[in-house]
Parts: structure tokens; C-alpha cells; sequence
């Protein structure tokens, strides 16, 4: 039973048979997935299910999905909704986001752009359930590399030892790094290292709360401030005093909340809304964001002087798949905390299955490598997980190669063999400048037999692909 409460639902809607399969078989791995064929049946089985998620095709019969999705809101639903559609026109996007749905996707789908619009928008907009928050509340705090986070490849050495200097200053951060990379974590991180640590660290995403409310979430109101509001609210940032605020997503935020964050970072003052008189705290800001913010400013949606402001320090975190040599690392360290959570289960990981880890792309990088993690421990009936127990989506998928299936069915063993260590090996060079003793210690294996691979494997020094005659006159000692 506790199964099935861990695991989040989707509701695919589409009047295409081949694309529900489709995704119920890319996504029934990690989610309780049902499908509709139409507006009608998916509003039937939105209240008999309450998913998590609609996949919500735009073009079909009966009830088309502009319909369904402007019933879906008359109803106060608060379900997320990624619309999908053929026709790529501006004019539907439009539409679509004016009805509410929270992204877009054009048909044919990109799986790893699907993957990551998923599991971003379960993230931002759905509230763990109640088993989900008991089962995290349980998992203990496991010290790793650098306080909980885990790293042995050289960008996480050098962010670790970049947070250490920077810590114990007061000036403005701005943590850079796509969805699942471990911002918060970085934050907290920060925050315990500087003399802010015995005071409170406080976090809002900027992104999950809606523009009419998120200027009285950070400042505060007044009783009586606007509607509904019946009595006076501290915000965020008065929370905050004497400690660390940490403002996730800042790029979400309006221009008009923008004007007075600025404000506070010049003058270490705001105003509660509804107050006429200034009030001063003590609060050090880090900011996070999976946006490129120069981008936003020529866009005229973030202000450059505000930009200037936040981004005094900058940490980038590398994704997942640029330091696929932490991988296993990362898996040993999520199966030891989630087995406490789990009954106790010791979990290990067939050497093929993590092969398949270190091979996929992460588009949800180091929180969507816990989740699938999670949902194997979960469902395991095995003291080790195997191959066949991953998701199809993490099997069939190649790091570089986005998109695109890995292996086909028709394809032997030993060419598939073949073309994970070629993969393998041409990214591990490249991550070690071509050094091939680096490399050699990236992929956990001695240079020579490092050499002999690429011998075997008609790679040379400069990680290209060559003939038989090519390789053989090449010098591969460096």
C-alpha cells in the first residue's frame, strides 16, 4: 500500500492511442499513470484520481484541450497542466498558457525536454503527499563529501572549496545551475559555514508562489492591508534577521517586486505592505536561479542593475551528466539514507544497472537520480537492482545523445557493448583534457587498460574516431 501513496500520478490525455502508449510506457516506471482519450473521459478521471500532473493534448474530439483545461480551472482544480500539441503556432501557446497550463510541448516530443518538464513542474507547483513527507522527514541526515552533498569529480571540488572561501563573507551570492543540480543545498550549505549559522536560514521559491501574493510572502503585510488580509504577516525577509534568506528562482519575480529588492540590497530597508515607515534587518541574501539572467535582462523581463546587485559572487553547479564520474558515488551514498527509510533494506546496484546510470542524460540531474533511486528501494523485490528494474527511460538512453534511443532491439550485444565504452571512454577524455591518466582515473580503470581500449576501439589521443592504420601510427603515451 505505502507503494503506491510514494509514487505521484499522471494523466495523459490524447486522442492517439500510439502516443498513450507511448508515454505510459516512458513514464509508468517512476509514476501511477492513466490515460483518457478525450476532454470528457480526462475531467471524469481528474476527480477519481487527483493526479499529480496532466499531459493534455490540444487537438481532439468531443471536448478539445483549450475546453477541458478552461472546465478544469472553473472547477478550482490546482492540478499543473503541460499542454501537447502537432500544430507549432504561437497562437496556441498563448492560448494555452492564458488558460492556465504551466508549459508547452510540441509533438514530435524530445523525451528528455518531456522528462525534465515533468519532473520541473512536479517540483514547483505539487506538494509532497502526506506518506511522501513522512517518508523524507525520515531520512536521515548523512554527512558526505561536503556537509550532505556528495562529489569527488574536480568541478565539486573546486565549488566546494569556492563555498568554504566565500561563506564566512557577507556579500550577496548568486548560485547558478539547472533544476535538480542542489542549489538549496549549496545555500544551507553556506549558511552553516558562516558566522550567520546560529541564526535562521530561510527559503522561498519564487517560482511557486503566484505575483499577486509573492510581495507580501517576502515583506509582510498590515491587517487590513488588502482583502483578506485580517491580520499583520511577518515576511520573509523579517524571518530571515540576523540569519540567511535564500530566494530560489529569483528570475521568476516580477519587475515590480524587482524595483523594491533592489531597494533592500542598496539600503537594507523595505516596506511592509501597508506600512509607511521603513524597516531594517539584518539579513544576508543568497539567490538562485535555472535561468540564464543576462538573457532575461535583453529580454527586458530582470533588471540589469538588479542583476549587478545579486550576482556579486556567482557559483555555478555543474549537471549531472558533466560529472558522470560522481554517479557512483551519488548512488551508494541515496541507497545508505534511503534504507533506514525503507525498513532497513540493503539495496546494492548490478554493475549493468549502474552502467545505465552513468550512460543517461539526468535532465532532472541529482534530485531526479534520488527519485528514480527511490522508486526502485520502493518497489524492489530484489536485495540488488538490476538492469530490467530501471526505468525504460534510463535503459534505452545514451548521455550525448539526446533524444534518441540507444539500443534497438535488433542490435547485438557486443556492438551495444561496443558503443557504451566508446561513449564512455570519449567522455571521460574529454572531461580530463585528453589526459589519459586522468581519464583513466575517471573511468576507475589502469591507463593501460585505458590504452588498450582505445587501441581496440579505434580512438586516438584527441578523442576522434580513426581506422585501423590511423591508430596503429599514433602515439598514445601523454
Amino acid at each position: 500500500m505505502a507503494m503506491t501513496e510514494l509514487r505521484r500520478k499522471v494523466l495523459i490525455v490524447d486522442d492517439e492511442a500510439a502516443i498513450r502508449d507511448s508515454l505510459r510506457l516512458l513514464l509508468k516506471a517512476t509514476f501511477d499513470v492513466q490515460t483518457a482519450e478525450d476532454g470528457e473521459q480526462a475531467l471524469t478521471l481528474a476527480d477519481e484520481m487527483q493526479p499529480d500532473l496532466i499531459l493534455l493534448d490540444v487537438m481532439m474530439p468531443k471536448l478539445d484541450g483549450i475546453e477541458t483545461l478552461k472546465r478544469l480551472n472553473e472547477r478550482s482544480s490546482i492540478i499543473p497542466v503541460v499542454m501537447l500539441t502537432a500544430s507549432n503556432t504561437v497562437k496556441t501557446a498563448v492560448q494555452a498558457m492564458k488558460c492556465g497550463a504551466v508549459d508547452f510541448l510540441n509533438k514530435p516530443f524530445d523525451v528528455d525536454e518531456l522528462t525534465r518538464i515533468i519532473l520541473n513542474t512536479l517540483d514547483k507547483q505539487t506538494p509532497p503527499t502526506p506518506a511522501t513527507a513522512r517518508s523524507r522527514a525520515n531520512l536521515p541526515i548523512i554527512e558526505a563529501d561536503f556537509g550532505p552533498m556528495v562529489g569527488k569529480s574536480p568541478s565539486m571540488l573546486e565549488l566546494f572549496q569556492k563555498v568554504e572561501q566565500v561563506a564566512q563573507r557577507e556579500s550577496t551570492i548568486l548560485i547558478t545551475g539547472e533544476s535538480g543540480t542542489g542549489k538549496e543545498l549549496v545555500a544551507k550549505r553556506i549558511h552553516e559555514l558562516s558566522l550567520r549559522k546560529s541564526g535562521p536560514f530561510v527559503a522561498i521559491n519564487c517560482a511557486a508562489i503566484p505575483e499577486s501574493l509573492i510581495e507580501s510572502e517576502l515583506f509582510g503585510h498590515e491587517k487590513g492591508a488588502f482583502t483578506h488580509a485580517v491580520e499583520r504577516r511577518l515576511g520573509h525577509f523579517e524571518l530571515a534577521n540576523g540569519g540567511t534568506l535564500f530566494l530560489d528562482e529569483i528570475g521568476e519575480l516580477s519587475l515590480n517586486v524587482q524595483v523594491k529588492m533592489l531597494r533592500f540590497l542598496q539600503e537594507q530597508e523595505f516596506y511592509r505592505v501597508g506600512k509607511s515607515k521603513p524597516i531594517h534587518v539584518d539579513v544576508r541574501i543568497v539567490a538562485a536561479t535555472n535561468k540564464n539572467l543576462e538573457d532575461l535582462i535583453k529580454q527586458k523581463t530582470f533588471r540589469q542593475d538588479l542583476f549587478y546587485r545579486v550576482n556579486v559572487i556567482n557559483l555555478a553547479i555543474p549537471p549531472l551528466r558533466d560529472r558522470f564520474e560522481d554517479i557512483p558515488h551519488l548512488v551508494k551514498h541515496f541507497l545508505k539514507k534511503l534504507s533506514s527509510a525503507y525498513g532497513g533494506k540493503e539495496i546494492t546496484l548490478s554493475s549493468e544497472a549502474e552502467e545505465r546510470l552513468i550512460g543517461y542524460t539526468w535532465p532532472g540531474n541529482v534530485r531526479e537520480l534520488e527519485n528514480v533511486l527511490e522508486s526502485l528501494v520502493a518497489l524492489t523485490q530484489h536485495a540488488e537492482i538490476r538492469e530490467e528494474d530501471l526505468p525504460r527511460r534510463v535503459r534505452e538512453r545514451n548521455a550525448d545523445d539526446a533524444g534518441q534511443l540507444v539500443f534497438s532491439p535488433s542490435m547485438g550485444f557486443e556492438e551495444a557493448e561496443k558503443r557504451f565504452e566508446t561513449e564512455m571512454i570519449l567522455k571521460a577524455l574529454k572531461k580530463a583534457n585528453f589526459v589519459q591518466t586522468r581519464a583513466a582515473e575517471l573511468l576507475g580503470i589502469s591507463r593501460r587498460i585505458l590504452k588498450y581500449k582505445m587501441d581496440k576501439l579505434r580512438i586516438n589521443e584527441r578523442g576522434e574516431m580513426v581506422s585501423d592504420g590511423d591508430i596503429k601510427g599514433s602515439t598514445l603515451e601523454n
